[in-house]
């Protein structure tokens, strides 16, 4: 267990006498040493909460946070993607026609079978893609039944 000094808790292993110092050397003489050796945020440094920006006030508070009218136009908000380019030169992308994005991209968002459902299943005429799903679920649910036994004993 570590001591208390001026309020903050030193851990076992940085008090003093554990490094070889002598027991009674000050406080701000071991501090100092460990600002040498580069471990000053381990110990000793009391800190407070930030505080939060004070809100910027002027005449008509409510007639700010209303809708404003946009300087795009709507054609060019119907087919660019804003806020798309995360480069620093470049332009946003344009939207495409769905016959131009690859197929895979429309089946990101389906459903995928959950394990009960992969289980009633014939193992041997499921999709190579839907047999790692279910092995790879079978796995996790048998990790976390094991876990939940060893926290029981």
């Amino acid at each position: 267990m570590g001591r208390a000094l001026l309020g903050f808790e030193i851990p076992q292993f940085l008090t003093p006498a554990f490094l070889g110092f002598r027991s009674n050397l000050p406080f701000f003489t071991v501090m100092h040493f460990f600002r040498r050796i580069g471990i000053s945020g381990v110990i000793g440094r009391r800190t407070f909460a930030a505080g939060g920006a004070k809100a910027k006030k002027g005449k008509g508070g409510a007639a700010a946070d209303g809708p404003r009218a946009s300087i795009i136009s709507k054609e060019i908000k119907s087919t660019t993607v804003f806020g798309g380019n995360i480069l620093k030169e470049g332009q946003d992308p344009k939207i495409l026609l769905d016959s131009e994005y690859p197929d895979w991209l429309w089946r990101l968002l389906d459903k995928r079978p959950a394990l009960s459902e992969l289980k009633r299943k014939d193992a041997e005429t499921l999709p190579y893609d839907d047999l790692k799903r279910l092995v790879k679920l079978d796995n996790h649910a048998r990790i976390k039944e094991n876990n939940s036994l060893k926290a029981k004993n």
